[in-house]
């Protein structure tokens, strides 16, 4: 198992507010897989997006600042223990840079679509892109593959993805045609800029996350 102990604080706290684009209207009952402390499930119900926030969270300390905002946290490692078996069904489920930790992700999509979105409920996932730059030029310039405490190559990380093989991931029988967009391109942005300048030609290089969702349209 990854050791998270040595984390600071911020690497668990923070809404993310670039999710909006994605997310669909107001919503009944949130699941947040690896809520951290939480930060994202309280903005969703402090804004009316949400009505019911349940998270899951391995980090004690961090399920417990979860506990003051959210309406439910369950403190597990989801690969190895399962939820609660009447916990029901979600409107949508959020896993934010959880997947490239897990051992399996897509075995956890799996799950999580059959077992716990409902029909109609949207699955929406962010994944660093392994294909950043930040990543590319020290491995092909200095033959560098260094470890870190945070971004694409964090030392927790066990998988890295792409945004063709993230949007495989979300390919599934059970859902929509997956819709990816990068973040960072913000209007007026020097990220912005260079991408409309270059007419998108490294936006793939450029995009330090892909943010991904798709509808559970049966079963």
């Amino acid at each position: 198992m990854q050791d998270y102990s040595t984390k600071s604080a911020s690497y668990f706290s923070g809404a993310r507010c670039e999710i909006e684009p994605l997310l669909p209207g107001k919503v009944e009952r949130v699941l947040d897989l690896g809520c951290g402390a939480g930060g994202t499930l309280g903005w969703l119900q402090a804004t009316g997006r949400a009505i019911h926030t349940v998270g899951v969270e391995l980090f004690l300390p961090a399920a417990n600042q979860a506990r003051q905002v959210a309406d439910e946290v369950y403190c597990l490692d989801f690969e190895r223990e399962p939820l609660p078996q009447d916990l029901g069904r979600f409107d949508l489920i959020l896993c934010l840079d959880v997947l490239e930790h897990l051992v399996d992700p897509w075995g956890a999509v799996d799950r999580l679509v059959r077992e716990q979105l409902g029909r109609g409920g949207t699955l929406l996932i962010s994944v660093p892109n392994v294909r950043h730059h930040s990543v590319l030029l020290p491995l092909l310039l200095r033959g560098k593959w260094e470890y870190q405490d945070h971004g694409p190559l964090d030392r927790t990380h066990l998988r890295f993805f792409t945004r063709s093989s993230a949007v495989q991931m979300l390919v599934h029988p059970l859902l929509s045609a997956p819709r990816c967009i990068p973040t960072g391109f913000e209007p007026h942005s020097l990220k912005c800029h260079v991408d409309r300048m270059t007419c998108g030609i490294f936006r793939e290089f450029l995009a330090f996350h892909y943010l991904l969702s798709a509808v559970k349209l049966h079963g």
